[in-house]
């Protein structure tokens, strides 16, 4: 644990105040205790068990299948059971830290058939910026593929679900970012390695406004939001994966490591 922490240290250039983040298509580390206790057990999970559905993203992906989310939980074991499927998104994540995830041991060895990936929101945020819209969304389009990269070389076999950013509505300004990020990347989709699956017409009307039920804080999904990213995915993961078996042999889903330590300042807030 000790080594994974010194070597993200190593490994991260420190912005200083007022200096612009890091390229979108550049791997950085997450170095707060809690990540990178969350990378330690994210490269146990990849090494354990079978893993033939393999999900990548960030807190919107992680909470679906998360022990610190058990209703949640429950609907991903519903639904992915039988397809030995393995959760690792991480919340907060960036395009650049699940690259440095993806690049740093948590994809290495596994071989799934099927990888899903949701990324990108955390670069888009939901404060002002200056930058024009095309420019941010060039920047983020460009993360993406290099993720894309990374998986293409890590698992050549895999046939990769990119999924589109979901609307969010905690700053409606962020929506045209999103809107052209979700344009450019669906070019990357080939139909064959590289399949898209945007649901976004199920999940909010045609100005980007969410419909009622489909994420509770204006970001996360509900149950109803992630039952329309399932049924979306569903006649793929059939197409590619078959019907689900009556046994799964998935290694045991991971949680917020934060969750286990308990202080008089109450619980750690939710990723």
């Amino acid at each position: 644990m000790r080594s994974i922490a010194i070597a993200a240290l190593l490994a991260t250039t420190v912005l200083e105040a007022g200096q612009a983040p890091a390229p979108a298509d550049r791997p950085v580390p997450r170095t707060d205790a809690n990540s990178v206790t969350a990378h330690a057990q994210l490269l146990d999970k990849a090494r354990r068990g079978r893993i033939d559905l393999y999900f990548a993203g960030d807190s919107i992906t992680r909470r679906w299948g998360a022990t610190d989310y058990p209703e949640f939980l429950a609907d991903w074991t519903k639904r992915f059971f039988g397809w030995n499927a393995g959760n690792f998104g991480w919340g907060g994540d960036t395009t650049q830290n699940i690259l440095w995830r993806l690049e740093n041991g948590e994809l290495d060895g596994v071989q799934p058939k099927v990888i899903v990936l949701l990324a990108g929101t955390n670069n888009v945020g939901n404060t002002p910026s200056a930058l024009p819209v095309a420019d941010r969304a060039e920047d983020v389009s460009r993360g993406i593929k290099a993720i894309l990269d990374v998986m293409r070389s890590k698992a050549p076999q895999a046939t990769i679900v990119l999924t589109a950013i979901f609307p969010r509505n905690d700053a409606m300004a962020a929506m045209p970012v999103i809107d052209e990020i979700n344009r450019r990347i669906a070019r990357f989709a080939d139909g064959r390695s590289i399949r898209w699956l945007n649901v976004n017409g199920r999940l909010a009307d045609v100005s980007g406004r969410l419909l009622d039920g489909m994420m509770g804080d204006a970001l996360h999904p509900t149950l109803g939001g992630y039952g329309v990213w399932a049924d979306g995915l569903e006649p793929v993961l059939l197409e590619l994966l078959g019907p689900r078996a009556a046994t799964d042999g998935a290694p045991p889903p991971t949680g917020d490591p934060s969750k286990a330590i308990t202080s008089e300042a109450g619980p750690a807030p939710r990723r």
